[in-house]
This record gives structure tokens, sequence and C-alpha cells, in this order.
């Protein structure tokens, strides 16, 4: 603990240096997760190639339905046009599986994080005051720590999401050949992993231009509900301090504190940890 006001960091200073750490830690997990990424793709493709009679279904182009194959396996959407027919097949497909959750991971926090960080980064830095940005200010961005809010994360994502669908639905129009409810129907059961079976990508443009749409967006869909999950703890966590702040205390405490008293003395600590933990996490975007 500190011993003088002089000696206590501000929270300013305490924010800048979380935002520095942040900024030199980011581009790192990025790297990592863009290396990750090309490995994991490339060793699902080799292993289609070589062992192509491995796998059935109805094929376009090899190395573009390698990609494919790979590409919706780690997404988990799982249509059921190419599926694996052999041992060695079904085995490095579960293997394959397995181990790609570990790479969703490493995507999410890295790779889409750091896509969706430098838009924010462009936003805050554009900041005057201007009407336009104080709505901006006011409902989606933190002046004061420099950082966007909560539901800013969100829009972010969720943008993403849309913007995929809906050039996902124009692309399987014109390179598919469907109308544009059932384009607007793959699209979707794509984006969200639900992958029925029924609507498929069955042309080699299509499939080429799946593994993109399908790789962005569905990572986005994941990225949208983990924001909406931080945004909800962040409101609690918000409320909570605001009850504790405003229940009125007697002097039993105090009084107690006084005649060490450990019980009361216990409790205070307790909630003081509480409140420093809840004050730290408002620091941290």
């Amino acid at each position: 603990m500190f011993t003088s006001s002089k000696e206590s960091p501000c929270a300013d200073e305490i924010d800048a240096q979380t935002h520095a750490a942040a900024a030199q830690y980011a581009p790192s997990i990025a790297r990592q997760a863009i290396a990750s990424l090309i490995l994991y793709i490339s060793i699902g493709v080799l292993v289609y190639m070589v062992n192509v009679e491995g796998f059935k279904g109805k094929s376009t182009f090899k190395l573009v339905d390698a990609l494919y194959f790979t590409i919706i396996s780690l997404c988990t959407i799982g249509y059921g046009d190419i599926v694996p027919c052999t041992n060695f097949t079904k085995v490095f497909t579960c293997l394959f599986l397995l181990i790609g959750v570990r790479f969703v991971d490493l995507m999410l926090n890295g790779l889409l994080t750091n896509v969706l960080d430098k838009q924010r980064t462009v936003l805050l830095s554009t900041m005057d005051d201007s009407k336009l940005n104080k709505v901006f200010d006011t409902y989606m961005i933190d002046a004061k720590r420099k950082r966007s809010r909560g539901r800013m994360k969100v829009m972010l994502a969720l943008a993403v999401v849309v913007g995929t669908i809906s050039v996902c639905t124009i692309i399987v129009h014109e390179v598919e050949g469907l109308n544009w409810i059932d384009s607007f129907y793959l699209s979707v059961i794509s984006v969200t992993t639900v992958g029925y079976g029924d609507k498929s990508f069955s042309t080699t443009a299509g499939r080429l231009t799946a593994t993109v749409c399908l790789l962005v967006s569905t990572l986005a869909v994941a990225k949208a509900f983990l924001f909406l999950t931080d945004l909800r703890m962040d409101r609690r966590n918000r409320r909570t301090t605001k009850w504790i702040l405003q229940k009125k205390m007697d002097n039993e405490p105090l009084v107690a504190g006084l005649d060490n008293n450990p019980d009361v003395r216990y409790g205070t600590v307790f909630h003081e940890n509480l409140l420093f933990e809840i004050a730290f996490q408002q620091l941290i975007p």
C-alpha cells in the first residue's frame, strides 16, 4: 500500500500505463494468431490434397476444396458436402477439430481484437468538440479515458457481421445462382455456424469466396457475444459500486475496528478489496 498521496499514482497514470502495455502486447498476439492460422490451414490443405480419396462429396478444384474443407471445419459449420470416409481421415479430422478450438481462441483474442482495436483507435483519434462527436462521447466513447465504451465494441463487431452477411449474400446470388432468399438463408446459417446441409457452396468461385467471408464473419459473431457479456458484467459492476458507495454506514464498524474486533475488521478489509478490484476493472478497457 502507498504511505502517502504523493507516492500513489493517479488514475490517469495507471490508465496510461495499462494502455501502453496493451498496445505493446497486441501486435505480438496478432502475429501469433496470423502465424498459427497459416500453419493450421496449411496442415489441413496438405492432408486433404495428399489423401483426396479419403474424402467424399461434391468436388470442384482440388486446392479450393482443400481450403474450403479446412475453413468450414475450423469455423465448425459442417455442411456435409465434403466429409472424411477413411479411418485415417476420420481420426485426423477429430484431432484437427479439437486442436482448432485453440486456434479459434488465438484468433478471437489476437487477430480480430487487434483489427477492432485499430478501428476504435481511428475513431478516438478524430474526436473534437463537434456536435456529432459529443454524441459519440456520450454513447460510444469515454473521452476522459480515451477508450471506447462497451456498446461501441458490440456495434463494431455487429457491423462486421452485417457487412459480411450482406457481401456473402450478394456473392452467393451472383456466383451460386441462388435467389435472394436462398442466398440470404445460406449466408445466415453459415455465419451462425449452423450449416444444415440443405444449402452449401458448390462452385469453385463460391467456395473460394466462402473461405474468406466465413472465417471473418463467424469470428465476428463470437466476438460480438463476448463483447455483450463484457458489457453486462461492466454494468453489473457499476451497479454494485454505486450500491456500495451509497450504502449508509453507522459508527459501529469504526468503533469495532478501533477495538480490533477481528470479524468486523476482516469484513471491512473484504469490502475495501472489493472496491479496489471494481475500481481497477474500470481502468482496464
